[in-house]
């Protein structure tokens, strides 16, 4: 019998063109979300309302995402994938549009809350969809390209939009965003085809296993929760128990967004030739960093180093997590991927919330104590998969990349294999 012939390494400019279209939209929601951040102020003086109340701008984004994920996943589950992509980004663009013209605070924040709810939808389906238009083995490295365009977010978003506020108004940060969006908004149309996740193998678990799957998710939380815990406050942390100077922040964070975007890169290669060591090995990165940032505040190098360590082990993270819920989904993957993103969120807003009673408590120092001892927890659990699960594969991995589930069930393959 003949061979199937090795798939080409060099990807379509089309395939391309649509995964950089999905990452500028990752960008542009991320930056959405925290675009408030910088502005706050110019906000608040423009809308005659308070700092507090310009604040909930972030904090009612993240509530609304968080609640509305799985029903929304559930409720346009059969919708074909580029038209529901396309109608996101269409309501981004119109709803960011509406926060630009927003003359009352009421208006604007019930602009926030319609765009919160696309990105809810569009964080639970975009890794499944990403993945059924790509070959399996490939799968981790083309999800790090739509986290790569998140982790710019607030690495670029923010700032940029900062000095676009204080420059031109805050209104024309918004506008700036909107066109951003409305480019990726036609790209997709373009560029995206009709992908049908269900006759690929993204549509369920390459392994399906709800007891790995609930690992995961619970592993997702955990770390989270001990990352935040700590960077919620890494600007008091920093100041006031490793002393650096206040002007000193802007590059230190700087620094360490960088590694970030260098971690996710290293984490999606990873992922797919190791999976679960990829997992493991981002977690011991996190807890010995944030531990090592509790032990070492006498020294600034080493606080930086550390500091910059955080980053590196958050963005080999984030994809490592995703292609291990891609991997042992136990029903639908947009269902699976939506349940770690409520993992994830809860894990920040838990982060936060422990933060700040450490902070109050016992100081800025111990912060990164507690939220170190929270991500070994998560090694913990994670170590302790073979146990809980049965025994695995080396490595972790599912079934071999070439026996894909569309193949199993004589379905075409992925557009861009």
């Amino acid at each position: 019998m003949a061979q199937r012939p090795a798939p080409s390494r060099a990807l379509p400019l089309p395939a391309l063109g649509a995964l950089l279209a999905l990452a500028t939209s990752a960008f542009c929601y991320v930056a959405t979300e925290t675009l408030p951040i910088g502005l706050l102020s110019l906000i608040a003086d423009d809308l005659d309302v308070s700092l507090a109340s310009t604040g909930l701008l972030v904090t009612g984004y993240a509530v609304t995402v968080a609640v509305v994920t799985f029903p929304l996943t559930y409720a346009t589950r059969r919708v074909p994938r580029r038209r529901l992509m396309a109608t996101l980004l269409g309501v981004l663009v119109v709803a960011t549009l509406a926060s630009a013209a927003a003359r009352d605070y009421s208006v604007l924040l019930a602009a926030r809350v319609v765009v919160a709810l696309s990105q809810a939808l569009f964080w639970a389906v975009v890794s499944p969809t990403v993945a059924a238009m790509f070959d399996l083995r490939i799968r981790g490295r083309v999800g790090s390209v739509v986290f790569a365009g998140a982790a710019l977010g607030p690495m670029l978003g923010v700032p940029a939009g900062t000095w676009i506020g204080q420059h031109f108004g805050w209104r024309a940060a918004f506008l700036a965003l909107a066109g951003m969006a409305l480019v990726a908004f036609a790209a997709l149309l373009l560029l995206m085809p009709d992908v049908v996740v269900d006759e690929t193998h993204a549509a369920t678990g390459t392994s399906p296993d709800a007891r790995r799957y609930a690992i995961v998710v619970t592993a997702t939380t955990l770390s989270v929760a001990g990352l935040y815990t700590s960077f919620t406050y890494t600007e008091v942390f920093l100041t006031e128990a490793a002393g650096f100077t206040a002007a000193a922040l802007g590059p230190l964070l700087l620094v360490r967004g960088v590694v970030d975007f260098a971690g996710i890169a290293a984490g999606g290669a990873g992922t797919d030739r190791w999976q679960r060591g990829t997992l493991i090995g981002s977690v011991v990165i996190l807890a010995l960093a944030l531990l090592g940032m509790f032990a070492a505040t006498g020294s600034k190098l080493a606080t930086t180093l550390l500091l910059a360590a955080t980053g590196f082990g958050l963005g080999a993270l984030t994809p490592a997590l995703q292609n291990r819920v891609m991997e042992v989904a136990p029903g639908s993957t947009d269902l699976a991927s939506a349940g770690n993103s409520v993992a994830f969120n809860v894990g920040i807003a838990a982060g936060s919330l422990l933060g700040a009673g450490v902070l109050g408590g016992a100081g800025a120092r111990e912060t990164a104590l507690v939220g170190g001892l929270l991500v070994v927890a998560a090694l913990a659990v994670l170590l302790a998969e073979p146990l809980v699960a049965g025994r695995l594969r080396p490595g972790g991995a599912g079934p071999p990349a070439t026996a894909t589930r569309a193949d199993r069930r004589e379905t075409g393959g992925p557009p861009y294999a």
